[in-house]
């Protein structure tokens, strides 16, 4: 069977899904907030999922996170630099609109324009061409076997809708104003939007006009952000949600205990990290003036080994996660065996310091979100007290995610000296996290580096990078990521902390999947009366 038979088998599969009877409304409670409904606008698996809900890509992931087809039912790749999609035919946006060819280029080139904040799903440098109303080709300037392998989150627009209602331009994070796309949404997916208020409400409606037969049972969906932890606990318990993400680790033996609730565990794709402002020549924020101390490897190695991940397993995550040497997950790359972290040593790490011309410390500012991680504060509150110990005071800047992200990212200008954040590759691939996050950001033609808030860079890397893009041989081509993963740890460009667990906490009458990417996706969801 050739691929493309493959494809539309798979496709077909999906389709005949019979789906249950008993429609039934769904509520659902994250510690974090639904800011804005434009698909670009954030680059977060949380976002993805809840947008996930409206709108499709021309791929999606299954159950196992594997691609199957989307609003693409097929494609090929001719030669080696083009890639051609055929679209699925009778689909259509919420509003009655027909998909097209033309909302697939409108959509590439919004994705990349200023303000997106997924710049790097497509190549800067690739074209995208209209062959008829329903083929699209990919054309690239190098080959790119993994071209498609972020486009389940990138979603496709309604080109028509977008020009109608002044949104051809994505809203940035940074955005003090909503647009209108950030406060409406026109997709072509299972559920849509029957009202929504940001840090209040969101209600789904189940789309009878879906071109695939629905697996749920669901005829809506009310998302409600709950930021207590105790609340949203309660919440679930009192048969108040059906759904909630994350259960906070101390509260996983209660709910479990509970008549009417269990925790869904499972591991996660997610690695948590610190990373530094190794770019600017003074930082931000910080008490030091005229040069900036994360410029010295001494002053990086020094926060490495000033960080006690044991004591963060043991007293904050309770056990609940895997520390890691790499900015990736083990699941993700077979070699990660091979490192190691450098030793938890307060006095070596003190030792640098006075090496590096800070024998008392210095002062930084730290931000960090208080609703996106599991235990993001609280990991943030324990790396201060251990920096305390080699005389760096933290000043500490925790934040809900909205306002967080805003300032930190790219249409924020990177406003941060000292930042935790988390990481799951789209792609479930080290190019990924080599291109997105350890990349050099110094050319604003490319979206190298989008991700990488500290500005680290090392231009050997990059050229490891690039031909990790384009090695087809996966012994060759995991020894060239086993390589840009050593000079990365060489450098002490970040500081990785661990991968956390997987904690939902879900009513016994909800049967729900549950994906190691940490995407809460419940057009997979049925509820019993």
């Amino acid at each position: 069977m050739s691929v493309r038979q493959t494809l539309l088998a798979a496709a077909t599969a999906s389709i005949l899904a019979m789906a249950p009877a008993s429609a039934q409304t769904l509520r659902y409670a994250n510690q974090g907030d639904l800011k804005s409904l434009d698909p670009y606008t954030l680059n977060e698996s949380t976002t993805h999922a809840h947008l996930g809900h409206v709108f499709e890509g021309l791929v999606a992931r299954d159950k196992d996170l594997k691609i199957i087809p989307a609003l693409a039912e097929s494609w090929e790749t001719p030669e080696p630099t083009r890639w051609r999609f055929h679209l699925r035919k009778g689909v259509k946006f919420h509003n009655g609109d027909p998909f097209t060819a033309d909302d697939v280029v409108f959509s590439a080139d919004r994705v990349r324009k200023k303000g997106s904040n997924l710049q790097t799903r497509i190549p800067t440098d690739a074209k995208v061409v209209k062959v008829d109303d329903h083929t699209v080709d990919f054309i690239l300037t190098s080959p790119n076997p993994i071209l498609n392998s972020q486009w389940d989150t990138w979603y496709i627009m309604d080109k028509k809708w977008a020009e109608a209602n002044n949104s051809v331009d994505p809203t940035p994070a940074a955005a003090t104003t909503p647009s209108f796309a950030s406060l409406n949404a026109n997709g072509t997916g299972p559920f849509t939007v029957e009202s929504h208020q940001p840090g209040v409400k969101t209600v789904y409606k189940a789309n009878p006009n879906w071109w695939r037969k629905p697996e749920h049972n669901l005829k809506e969906i009310v998302f409600t952000p709950i930021g207590s932890d105790a609340t949203r606990v309660a919440a679930l318990l009192s048969g108040e949600v059906d759904v909630i993400e994350p259960v906070p680790i101390q509260d996983i033996t209660r709910v479990d205990s509970s008549p009417n609730a269990q925790v869904l565990k499972g591991p996660e794709l997610r690695t948590i990290f610190l990373g530094m402002d190794q770019v600017r020549d003074e930082l931000l924020y910080s008490n030091i003036k005229g040069k900036n101390p994360f410029k010295d490897i001494k002053v990086r190695e020094a926060f490495f080994k000033a960080v006690d991940i044991e004591l963060i397993k043991t007293r904050v995550m309770r056990g609940l996660s895997t520390p890691s040497p790499l900015m990736i997950a083990p699941q993700l790359f077979k070699l990660s065996g091979d490192f190691t972290r450098p030793k938890f040593d307060p006095d070596g790490a003190k030792k640098l310091l006075t090496e590096a011309g800070y024998p008392d410390g210095f002062e930084v500012t730290m931000d960090c979100p208080n609703d996106r991680y599991v235990n993001d504060a609280a990991i943030c509150q324990a790396v201060v007290g251990m920096l305390a110990r080699i005389g760096v005071k933290v000043t500490l800047l925790a934040q809900p995610k909205a306002q967080y992200f805003a300032k930190v990212l790219k249409p924020g200008g990177y406003q941060t000296s000292f930042y935790l954040l988390g990481w799951t590759p789209g792609t479930l691939d080290s190019h990924n996290v080599l291109f997105d996050i350890m990349g050099c950001r110094d050319d604003p033609k490319s979206a190298r580096g989008e991700g990488n808030l500290g500005g680290y860079c090392n231009k050997k890397l990059d050229e490891l990078t690039d031909k990790v893009l384009q090695e087809s041989d996966m012994s060759k081509r995991d020894l060239l990521i086993k390589d840009a993963y050593a000079i990365g740890a060489k450098d002490f460009g970040y500081i990785p902390l661990h991968q956390q667990a997987l904690a939902w906490g879900v009513s016994k009458k909800v049967k729900l999947t549950q994906r190691a990417d940490n995407q809460v996706l419940l057009y997979w969801a049925t509820k019993q009366d």
